[in-house]
């Protein structure tokens, strides 16, 4: 074949260097200036002096009680997000999926948190939360109970917290979800109702299982995004939680970069680096428990 012209091979490069360059400045370089931040010992951002290089800053995270308890409540806000959300979604895309009677109703209600401001969401919610005038308390108080102080006891802070991350991440959910729903042929429904299967029989003998691959990428996805939990801290609490119990992983880089007077700079990186690596070794663990479930469903 004749060798193509040098304007030729060069050209899909330079319709991809914008790219390469917004790429490389705002997320392979924030990266890289990150993990060397870390190992920066008593780093000055502003001069640019530090004392030493080693795990100093490490050691000293590590070590730290806020930083092991906002890691503790990061993973088990993950662990209650995650999954109850994903069951939830699995449930309300399955019915969006099909014709009912004012879907396009509910499927407005579902998204809605996708186009409203989170500030505008979270001060909804504290509302609702209230242990006063709630509307959670006051339906508690159908069930014999005298409602719990959502928001102003510790006990409590976490579940209301919990609450709020499921309703916020539902809507991405549904559309994921939905995407997969379509991409089902309608053939093995067919089959199935001609063979007599039930509702259920049908949902969890052939919706779940053909669903499996987009329900991992949800997981994963959703994972990535909880640990990353912040924002919802300050409308509800204007902070982690009424006696500080509510520490997460963000919240301590925040915590060290913006609001100690001098920032600790090497503290926050080391925590973003090991905020990074956990969330990577979470998201392995999970690929790996896909593949061998998928294995274990093709050798059946």
């Amino acid at each position: 074949m004749r060798k193509r012209p040098f304007s030729e091979r060069i050209k899909p490069l330079l319709y991809l260097l914008p790219f390469i360059i917004s790429v490389t400045i705002f997320t392979i370089y924030p990266i890289v200036n990150v993990i060397r931040m870390s190992f920066l010992e008593n780093y000055k951002h502003l001069t640019g002096a530090f004392d030493s290089v080693g795990l100093g800053n490490y050691q000293k995270v590590v070590s730290d009680p806020l930083f092991r308890q906002g890691l503790g409540n990061t993973v088990k806000y993950v662990l209650f997000v995650v999954p109850i959300s994903t069951a939830i979604a699995v449930v309300l895309a399955t019915l969006l999926n099909q014709r009912v009677r004012f879907q396009g109703f509910f499927q407005t209600a579902y998204f809605l948190p996708m186009v409203t401001s989170s500030l505008a969401v979270g001060l909804a919610w504290r509302f609702m939360f209230n242990d006063k005038y709630g509307i959670l308390n006051y339906f508690l108080s159908f069930l014999g109970n005298d409602g719990l102080k959502w928001l102003g006891d510790p006990s409590s802070n976490f579940y209301a917290l919990v609450i709020f991350g499921i309703w916020s991440i539902l809507p991405n959910t549904i559309i994921l979800l939905l995407s997969g729903l379509q991409n089902i042929d309608p053939l093995y429904y067919t089959a199935a109702k001609v063979d007599g299967a039930k509702t259920l029989r049908i949902f969890f003998r052939i919706t779940v299982p053909l669903l499996a691959p987009t329900i991992m990428l949800v997981v994963i996805i959703n994972s990535i995004s909880t640990f990353k939990m912040f924002h919802e801290l300050f409308p509800l609490f204007s902070g982690p939680g009424v006696a500080y119990n509510l520490y997460t992983v963000v919240y301590y880089i925040y915590y060290e970069f913006r609001v100690l007077t001098p920032p600790k700079y090497g503290y926050a990186a080391a925590a973003a680096v090991i905020l990074l690596v956990t969330v990577f070794t979470f998201t392995m663990l999970q690929r790996a428990v896909n593949a061998w479930s998928n294995r274990e469903r093709g050798n059946q």
